[in-house]
Formats: structure tokens, C-alpha cells, sequence
């Protein structure tokens, strides 16, 4: 066996299955990741409903905006949480992730401040 945690493709055993580097997950492992992917799937397919629920409310923009960015972000969550397993990564995935939304939001809302004066209320 070689000292890497990832075994070359002629060391892994005909149809085991390299998940992360390692090769001993049981049935019920499995099952719970199954299980965990059709829970998240199914709660986007319920946020999904939520956001057409939302348009039928009739809301005035600013609240209708405010509940889809809600419902969004949730939905975003839950995407990055567990589809791109972030649920288990360490703490300096966050502070890297947190240092980059506080660079992103300024930039992203920065054309609104530069244009304050231009824009008349309705």
C-alpha cells in the first residue's frame, strides 16, 4: 500500500468505491448520505413552491424582494451546506468565505451609493 490517503487506481479492490480518499463505507453510511441528498432536494423543491407561493401574495416590491432574497439564500444554504460540503468543512473555509462576502457586498452595492443623488423616489 502506498502512504497516501488516495490509493493509485491499481492498488483500490475490483468495484470499492473512492469517496473522499477512503474506501471503508459501510451500506448505512451510504444510506444516510442518500437519505441526507433526498432531504435537501426535497426541501428546495418546497422552497422552489415558496417562491411561486410568493409571487401570488401580491406584496409590495420592497417586501416581495426582501421574502425572495429570503427564500434564496436558503435555498443557497442549503446548496453550499451540503452539495459542495461545506457542512463539514473547518473554520477557515468561513473566515475565507466571510472575508470575501464583506469584499463582494461593497462592490456589488457600490454602484447603488455612487448613483444616490440621481435617483428620485416614486
Amino acid at each position: 500500500m502506498s502512504e497516501h490517503p488516495i490509493q493509485p487506481a491499481d492498488e483500490v479492490p475490483h468495484g470499492a468505491a473512492l469517496v473522499h480518499g477512503s474506501l471503508d463505507h459501510s451500506h448505512a453510511d451510504v444510506d444516510r448520505h442518500v437519505k441526507a441528498a433526498l432531504l435537501v432536494f426535497g426541501s428546495l423543491l418546497v422552497l422552489t413552491g415558496f417562491t411561486v407561493g410568493a409571487y401570488f401574495l401580491h406584496l409590495p416590491t420592497r417586501a416581495a424582494i426582501a421574502l425572495a432574497l429570503t427564500i434564496a439564500t436558503a435555498k443557497g444554504t442549503l446548496v453550499a451546506a451540503w452539495f459542495m460540503h461545506l457542512i463539514s468543512e473547518k473554520k477557515l473555509i468561513y473566515w475565507m468565505l466571510a472575508i470575501a462576502a464583506l469584499v463582494f457586498i461593497p462592490l456589488l452595492l457600490f454602484p447603488t451609493f455612487t448613483m444616490l443623488g440621481a435617483i428620485t423616489p416614486r
